[in-house]
């Protein structure tokens, strides 16, 4: 699971973002908020700051997800991490 959380926190890195991200924190806030959905594509947000926030677009299948983007909203606009992008 390590190399999970640190592959989310480096296209995170990657994309621009300069904020303290945890790859942990985000798989398990996914986690949760996939709880008891039904299959289909999702879009959930979270407040991370005051002025940030982040919105996740997630497909949910029978035994697992597939997060497909973040979009990272700030003050000095939005930064798109595609996770679907090859």
């Amino acid at each position: 699971m390590e190399q999970l959380y640190k592959f989310i926190e480096e296209k995170i890195a990657v994309a621009g973002y300069k904020g303290v991200v945890s790859g942990q924190e985000i798989y398990d806030e996914i986690c949760d908020e996939i709880e008891e959905k039904e299959n289909g594509s999702y879009i959930f947000m979270s407040k991370k700051e005051d002025d940030v926030f982040f919105e996740y677009q997630i497909d949910v299948m029978d035994d697992n997800f597939n997060l497909s983007y973040i979009d990272i909203n700030t003050p000095q606009g939005k930064i798109h991490v595609d996770f679907d992008e090859k």
